[in-house]
């Protein structure tokens, strides 16, 4: 069953260890912000830095494994048709991401479509951990600097993540509107999801 990450909104859902996700890439453009923390401790979660060194190097490939803050194994990339780019550099978009960017008044975001897809199963964020920006790209020019550039994905490209302890997992279609992360049209959509036993 496909579950929709509506645009500009989070979404999350329990996952059971051995079970797979597939995060879908409806309109090609559309980054999914994701997180990943543990169903008996959310407390230990998926960690960006911690998996750039567990992988050893910045971009999850096909069979890489993404650890915790504690250097546990939580998830494996297993699947990816969208070309293989995504980011883990860059921290969730917030308010004041987007009052640097110059946005006026409220501006949807990563962070609080974090906080918001958690308070559904009544549970709250430790704290917000950088999150694996699936279908992000963002290149290291000349080994120091970075770019925004619009995704590589295509429409109904996917990533199938395997869960390797009981989880759960959060999504944000991030919102960013200013910047060309969601595509040179700068226009967010919704993605979708789906649950492999």
């Amino acid at each position: 069953m496909l579950i929709e990450i509506p645009a500009r909104r989070g979404k999350a859902h329990r996952l059971r260890q051995g079970q797979t996700v597939r995060v879908i890439n409806t309109t090609g453009q559309q980054v999914v912000d994701t997180w990943a923390f543990r169903a008996e401790d959310i407390a230990e979660f998926m960690s960006m830095e911690h998996s750039r060194v567990a992988i050893g190097h910045i971009i999850p490939g096909i069979g890489d494994t993404l650890v915790t803050n504690r250097r546990r194994p939580i998830l494996t990339l297993t699947a990816d048709t969208s070309g293989g780019i995504h980011d883990t550099l860059f921290a969730a978009c917030d308010r004041w991401r987007y009052e640097l960017l110059g946005a006026r008044g409220y501006h949807d975001n990563c962070t609080d479509n974090l906080a918001a897809a958690l308070a559904e199963l009544g549970l709250a964020p430790p704290e917000i951990p950088a999150p694996l920006n699936l279908f992000m790209n963002i290149p290291v020019i000349d080994g120091n600097r970075v770019e925004i550039r619009p995704p590589v994905s295509m429409p109904g490209s996917y990533v199938s993540l395997r869960a390797e302890a009981d989880c759960i997992l959060a999504f944000s279609a991030c919102p960013q509107d200013i910047v060309p992360v969601n595509g040179l049209a700068l226009r967010p959509t919704e993605a979708h999801f789906e649950v492999l036993d």
